[in-house]
């Protein structure tokens, strides 16, 4: 694979059309989601033309926008597993101090 084509690729990857879904409108209310989207990639090679490279892209949910009556509201996505470990952090932290 040439470098322009992984760079262009990685372009693709990370680009709006990733961070923000396509709206979805039902009863006169538009939401459009969002994700947290990160990407890393890298590349080398030789004198003698080996060489190689690749690319990785990490995306989670992140929230809506809310449109609605011409107001915009912004409603975070919940994580519960987050939720979770937080809570389990706190309670042992908690417990550490009695």
């Amino acid at each position: 694979m040439n470098p322009e084509s992984l760079l262009q690729g990685a372009r693709d990857a990370v680009s709006v059309r990733r961070v923000f879904g396509d709206p979805v409108e039902q009863d006169g209310v538009t939401l459009i989601p969002v994700a947290r989207v990160m990407g890393g990639g890298g590349g080398g090679g030789d004198n003698d033309d080996n060489g190689g490279g690749g690319f990785g892209i990490n995306a989670r949910p992140a929230g809506v926008y809310v449109i609605k009556d011409g107001q915009v509201s912004w409603r975070p996505a919940i994580d519960p597993i987050r939720v979770a470990l937080v809570a389990v952090l706190a309670l042992a932290l908690l417990g550490r101090r009695r």
